[in-house]
């Protein structure tokens, strides 16, 4: 079955850095658009970043181009976010999941919760404070 497990997250003061994984397993991982997303504390789920299959192609919210960087490596079954310059604002649970099932571009998505996802991790806790 389709597995998505992310892995990296931690406590880390503003400015810092922080980079995530997400293993996939139980399907052609190198076939499929990957997004992360992420979940603050009493606020709606915020798509962050896609990634297209090969990897040539990324897509960024505006909170986050220019400190966020996705990449993947498709022989690992491995997407990750790289995160710099981190802000109190990013404190959040980070999701990363495949195939977006909501309404409207699934390049640069606009979901209203975890369901608009196929699949989805179980999350990895964000905590950005000094």
């Amino acid at each position: 079955q389709v597995q998505l497990v992310e892995s990296g997250g931690g406590l880390v003061q503003p400015g810092g850095s922080l980079r995530l994984s997400c293993v996939a397993s139980g399907f052609t991982f190198s076939t499929y658009w990957m997004y992360w997303v992420r979940q603050a504390p009493g606020k709606g789920l915020e798509w962050l970043s896609s990634i297209n299959p090969s990897g040539s192609s990324t897509y960024y919210a505006d909170s986050v181009k220019g400190r966020f960087s996705v990449s993947r490596d498709n022989a690992k079954n491995t997407m990750y976010l790289q995160m710099n310059s981190l802000k109190s604002e990013d404190t959040a649970v980070y999701y990363c999941a495949k195939i977006f099932l909501g309404y409207g571009n699934s390049i640069r998505p606009a979901p209203t919760g975890l369901s608009d996802f196929e699949s989805r991790g179980q999350g990895t806790q964000v905590t950005v404070s000094s």
